[in-house]
């Protein structure tokens, strides 16, 4: 059975525990043993977060041990999947630049707030992450972020929706959804759920979902890929006796 890791906290505007309850329930669903954690002690352990498959962080702002850090980082690349969305993964902890690093963007501005009607375009490519999935619209707090340019882009929106101070720069297609690789293991975020309602929309649910799958497999595939190179290496060990 595939091991989940869920924590929530943070800023309650974001209904951090209404969106764990209901990510536990689409991993439960798919067969995985889910913990979830209100405290950011779960991140202690770094033997136990390698032994996950999956983990999910639901925190928003607040601050974090840089100790805690490492070992989510350390999991990570040793193959554990990590995937989020909103503020719980990608304005978690802003003074920590490790995290941001580690999962791929940091927001800076929702420009309208909450309420904003704007359309999520979806990018059709090889990825079964969105295979199947179109364009879609949205109300809600439209994520404006800074953004590593290491990250496969699977969804954007374009700015801007509403006046402000960085409309005169004209539109731009700012990334939703995306993938990007750390260490061997695999990174999965989606700027939407600013709420539990959104987090709950099929569409929304469907995204999270393939993308807990996808990044939870990576621990598998780079096991396979190690046993690959194994018979590899002894097959050339054998062809020179």
């Amino acid at each position: 059975m595939q091991k989940a890791l869920i924590v929530w906290g943070g800023w309650s505007g974001h209904e951090p525990e209404q969106a764990a309850d209901h990510f536990r329930g689409i991993l439960e669903q798919e067969g995985f043993g889910v913990e979830v954690a209100d405290s950011l002690e779960a991140f202690a352990d770094a033997g136990k977060l390698l032994e996950l498959d999956l983990i999910v962080p639901l925190w928003t702002m607040g601050r974090i041990e840089q100790k805690l850090v490492d070992n989510v980082s350390a999991a990570v690349q040793s193959g554990v999947g990590l995937a989020g969305c909103h503020g719980g993964m990608c304005d978690a902890f802003r003074e920590n630049v490790d995290w941001q690093f580690m999962t791929g963007g940091q927001w800076v501005a929702h420009p309208g707030n909450d309420g904003v009607e704007y359309v999520v375009n979806v990018k059709h490519s090889t990825s079964p992450l969105v295979a199947g999935i179109g364009d879609f619209g949205v109300k809600s707090e439209q994520y404006y972020l800074h953004v590593d340019p290491a990250v496969e882009v699977l969804a954007t929106t374009r700015f801007p929706v509403v006046p402000g101070p960085h409309s005169l720069n004209g539109p731009v297609d700012m990334p939703v959804v995306w993938t990007k690789r750390w260490g061997i293991g695999r990174v999965y975020y989606n700027s939407l759920g600013h709420v539990a309602d959104i987090v709950r929309m099929p569409v929304v649910s469907e995204l999270m979902r393939r993308g807990f799958l996808w990044t939870a497999e990576g621990r598998r595939e780079a096991l396979r890929n190690a046993a690959g190179q194994r018979e590899v290496y002894s097959g050339m060990a054998d062809n020179q006796l």
